[in-house]
């Protein structure tokens, strides 16, 4: 049975994915004035974050993601994130209220109704602010797969690790490809290059929007559209 994780939590961990990476910390300042905390009550919850294994926690430095605290962040970001969507282009929100709306939801929102609304949305890549929607951590390798799958949630399987996306890497980085997402144009798009599932890829840097990409001998150019959605599992 997966542990409950409570609210105040998993807001904890989304600001920490929403303003740090794999390689920064986030100050207790941003956190505090992220959340409107007292920097005092966020420096001691940074540091029941680290024994639980959530988060490495270094004074005067801040805060970052573990494997398992991003694991955590990158869901509930990604409920977030799909509700400012839908509640967007379905219900016709205000864009000011968005933000607000999507929090109040984020936290109740099934995993169930979650792959029905990315469905309904035909696998959104982004919010409407432009931000990056994290992959789903169901074991499917495209979004077809996961349309043709009609078993119950719970008999899905989960993945074990995190995936990043292409547009998330740095220079240097490295990563298997595992998840192609959207349907088949994005998976046109990916296999015209020569990016399939098991790929390894290394990124050499970005041009633009666009990102030059190691593939085998070569280097290629992926777009940043087609960067977002595809996801690898850093090596």
């Amino acid at each position: 049975m997966a542990k409950e994780i409570s609210e105040n939590i998993e807001e904890y961990l989304e600001v920490l994915y929403k303003f740090g990476s794999k390689d920064s910390y986030v100050s207790t300042t941003t956190i505090s004035k992220e959340l409107g905390i007292a920097p005092g009550s966020v420096t001691q919850m940074l540091k029941k974050l680290e024994d639980i294994g959530y988060i490495d926690y270094v004074p005067y430095k801040g805060a970052s993601l573990t494997e398992e605290g991003s694991k955590i962040a990158q869901k509930i970001t990604r409920k977030h994130r799909i509700l400012e969507r839908f509640l967007k282009d379905v219900l016709k929100i205000k864009d000011e209220n968005l933000h607000h709306q999507a929090c109040e939801m984020e936290h109740s929102l099934s995993d169930e109704a979650e792959r029905a609304i990315c469905h309904m949305l035909e696998h959104p890549d982004t919010c409407p602010d432009d931000h990056l929607i994290p992959a789903c951590d169901f074991d499917f390798t495209s979004c077809d797969d996961c349309k043709n799958d009609h078993s119950d949630i719970e008999d899905i399987g989960i993945r074990e690790f995190n995936l990043l996306s292409i547009s998330q890497l740095s220079s240097g980085d490295e990563g298997e490809v595992l998840f192609i997402r959207g349907g088949d144009d994005s998976l046109s798009d990916a296999m015209n290059l020569g990016i399939n599932i098991g790929s390894k890829v290394r990124i050499s840097d970005s041009i633009g929007s666009n990102y030059n990409v190691f593939l085998e001998d070569s280097i290629i150019e992926v777009s940043k559209d087609l960067a977002n959605n595809i996801f690898v599992k850093t090596l």
